[in-house]
Parts: structure tokens; C-alpha cells; sequence
């Protein structure tokens, strides 16, 4: 079980952010959305609440789990640039991004979300497959 929870510890925090932004404030809790508003300068306090909550979450793993989390990234810069840009790309293009669809859109029932999860999981899908063909 220890093996699993921190991820359980993760996803349960994940829900009760999201759910307490829509109950509380209304407002859906996707990150391209608030990191864009917050760009923009609006609602500056709730959204860069929210940002500094995200960027805090490695703190509060430390705190409660007693050591960092455990990162391991093997692409180079390149390919985590043009993936970070192909993300960005993807979120405005489908009217946000996974957290917002996948979080809240899914528990509302919205067609719109199933659709845009389904795109995002076949999307992910067919990047890995191909970049293990390549021996990326």
C-alpha cells in the first residue's frame, strides 16, 4: 500500500482542490485556464492562490511523506520543449486541458470533456508508440 499512496494522497487532494473551486468560487479547476488568467491579470489572488498551491505540493510531500518526490525525466530540453509547446498548443485548442476536462469535466457528464479526454489518452497513446518506434 505504501507504494500507492502518495499517489492516492494526491489524487484525493487533486479532487478536493477542484471541488472546493467550483463549489466555492464557481469556477473550474483547469490549470491552462488559470495559469492563462493569471498571465492576463485577472483574478489575480484566486488564481495565483491556486499556482502557488501547485508549485508548494513537492513542500507538502516532503512534509508528510518525509523525502522529496521522486522525479525522473529522460528526454533531453529539445523534446521537453516542443512537448510543453505542443501541450500548450492542445489546451487552447481544446478549450482547455486535462485537468479541467479530465477533473471536472468528466464528473459534470460533459460531452465535451469525454471527447476531449478520449482525443487527449488516443493522442498519448499514439506519441509513445511512435516515439519508442523511433528509440526516442
Amino acid at each position: 500500500m505504501n507504494t500507492y499512496l502518495p499517489s492516492l494522497v494526491g489524487g484525493m487532494l487533486i479532487g478536493l482542490s477542484a471541488a472546493m473551486l467550483l463549489l466555492l468560487n464557481g469556477r473550474i479547476a483547469g490549470i491552462s485556464g488559470i495559469v492563462g488568467h493569471l498571465a492576463q491579470g485577472v483574478g489575480m489572488t484566486t488564481n495565483l492562490a491556486f499556482v502557488l498551491g501547485l508549485l508548494l505540493g513537492p513542500i507538502a510531500y516532503l512534509l508528510v511523506f518525509g523525502d522529496w518526490p521522486v522525479v525522473e525525466i529522460t528526454a533531453g530540453w529539445p523534446l521537453i520543449i516542443v512537448a510543453g509547446l505542443l501541450v500548450g498548443f492542445g489546451s487552447r485548442m481544446g478549450s482547455g486541458c486535462t485537468s479541467g476536462h479530465g477533473v471536472l469535466g468528466l464528473a459534470r457528464l460533459s460531452p465535451r470533456s469525454m471527447v476531449a479526454v478520449a482525443t487527449f489518452l488516443t493522442a498519448g497513446m499514439v506519441a509513445v508508440a511512435v516515439l519508442r518506434s523511433l528509440g526516442i
